[in-house]
């Protein structure tokens, strides 16, 4: 082939152009199989499912003091003891009585020298035994009476007072079923407006499914050692609320 002659780099110039041609083309197809930008939005949902409580949840401290370490912890014992056994002559059963703290440690007093200011001792005041227990009240219309009982023990604090739900994963799937309908609401009207169609969902997500409490008592509270005489405290429920938002995705065409 003479590579001298125009007419022959002639030839050669369109068969480039055409390979360029169908190259483009083909690139087309490949696009439209796969590649081409999908059209999608974006809805939030939101459920709420409000319930009564049918759980109270509370912890029992008590707390006992002496030079020797095995009087304080038999003191203590003996206190949470009876506190437990208060609580199953009210009903509670043992599985839902959980010790969560147990502390021993000694307590010192400083005595500060009179002549030397900046000097001084530690002497042994006592060894500290503290025991925590958390207990589900199951027969929730006893809570205020078991919290006027226990005074009798030596208890010497009562925290975290809360009203919870016991088949509250039930509670919460049902909150994200209306949360979920309600963006598939939104979905369907705003589509309808905008003469879209909705083809699949592309995305889910969730957020929130947790419970707000109406009523709680969650600060510490001191029982008084009124023994039998001491007046059984009213202890409000109010209701529970558990909220799920969901946020939906769909491809429309």
């Amino acid at each position: 082939m003479d590579f001298n002659n125009h007419k022959v780099w002639k030839i050669v110039g369109i068969v480039i152009v055409l390979f360029f041609i169908i190259s483009i083309f083909d690139g087309g197809d490949e696009w439209k199989g796969g590649d081409r930008p999908v059209n999608t939005i974006t809805f939030n949902g939101k459920g709420e499912v409000v319930v009564k409580p049918d759980i109270a949840t509370v912890s029992f401290g008590v707390t006992s003091e002496n030079l020797d370490v095995s009087k304080a912890q038999t003191e203590a014992t003996t206190k949470m003891n009876n506190i437990i056994n208060l609580l199953k002559t009210k009903g509670v059963n043992e599985k839902d009585i959980k010790l969560t703290n147990y502390n021993i440690y000694p307590r010192y007093d400083y005595l500060q020298a009179q002549i030397y200011p900046y000097t001084g001792k530690q002497t042994l005041a006592a060894y500290v035994v503290s025991q925590t227990v958390e207990v589900k009240i199951r027969e929730i219309s006893k809570a205020g009476e078991i919290l006027s009982g226990v005074g009798e023990f030596g208890v010497t604090d009562v925290s975290g007072l809360t009203f919870t739900v016991d088949n509250e994963e039930e509670v919460k799937d049902r909150a994200r079923d209306l949360a979920i309908a309600d963006a598939k609401t939104q979905a369907k009207s705003l589509a309808k407006s905008l003469g879209v169609r909705l083809v699949k969902i592309t995305s889910f997500s969730e957020g929130g499914n947790y419970p707000v409490y109406y009523e709680t008592m969650n600060k510490s509270m001191a029982i008084g050692m009124g023994g039998a005489d001491a007046v059984v405290p009213q202890v409000p429920m109010g209701e529970n609320k558990i909220v799920s938002n969901v946020s939906v995705t769909y491809e429309i065409k």
